[in-house]
């Protein structure tokens, strides 16, 4: 008999992440956004998160809506001449609060990264320059939420379809998902995104491992960091012994 399931996380980054992710991503300027290029990625990267399980909350729709708006004020031709009959760019509805987005959210890194000094918890420092290679002008980013989406859509190419996506109890129980997960990290300095999927051909148990990751990730029990040239992700305990020690 065919068992349905369905894990759904706390999403942990919002849509104005997504678009200054798309805009990194595309390494194009803020203030000349391809917005059709923008929007379809956006919208693809909306329909990757409704197929885990990842619940879409309203404002992601809003941005949707916006970026729609946006391109079809575009295509409409400018009429006039005359400078101050001008329209301002449309866009600029967008980059507005973007830039504002990404200010707030760099002072809010900022204070967490000192807030956490005080805690009571053991973080373990991630050499992760040791771990590759690195030449000149390389670099290595953290990663969240939709840089895993795309490595996720790499593992799922290579998946078995599954007819039925039946998977026992035992087998579908998320909490031992992430235990085991937990397990893992702590016997090693790090493993790569692709590694945790070893032996994962179907479908439902890739998608339940990726949940897991999405779960710890958002705990900050675990970072994950990619290397830029070539886009491997490694994933590394951020704890001691993957639990916070206090009183």
């Amino acid at each position: 008999m065919q068992q349905n399931y369905e894990v759904k996380l706390e999403i942990f980054e919002g849509p104005m992440d997504l678009l200054l992710h798309l805009i990194r991503k595309n390494k194009v300027d803020i203030y000349d956004i391809p917005i059709a290029l923008i929007m379809d990625q956006y919208l693809a990267y909306l329909d990757m998160m409704r197929s885990l399980n990842i619940d879409v909350a309203g404002e992601f729709l809003e941005i949707a809506a916006t970026l729609a708006y946006i391109k079809s004020r575009l295509l409409v031709p400018r009429i006039g001449s005359d400078e101050e009959e001008q329209e301002e760019d449309p866009r600029m509805e967008l980059v507005r609060p973007l830039l504002e987005y990404a200010k707030i959210r760099e002072a809010a890194q900022t204070l967490a990264d000192s807030l956490q000094l005080g805690r009571d918890v053991y973080v373990r420092n991630i050499p992760t320059e040791e771990l590759w290679d690195l030449e000149s002008g390389e670099e290595i980013a953290e990663v969240g939420l939709f840089e895993l989406v795309s490595a996720l859509h790499e593992v799922l190419k290579k998946a078995e379809p599954d007819e039925f996506m039946e998977m026992s109890a035992e087998t579908m129980r998320f909490k031992d998902r992430i235990n085991q997960l937990m397990e893992i990290l702590a016997g090693v300095s790090s493993i790569t995104f692709h590694e945790l999927f070893a032996g994962q051909a179907r479908k439902a148990e890739i998608i339940l491992t990726f949940l897991a990751i999405l779960e710890v990730v958002r705990l900050q029990m675990v970072r994950a960091f990619q290397h830029q040239p070539s886009g491997i992700i490694r994933l590394y305990l951020a704890v001691e012994n993957g639990i916070a020690t206090g009183d």
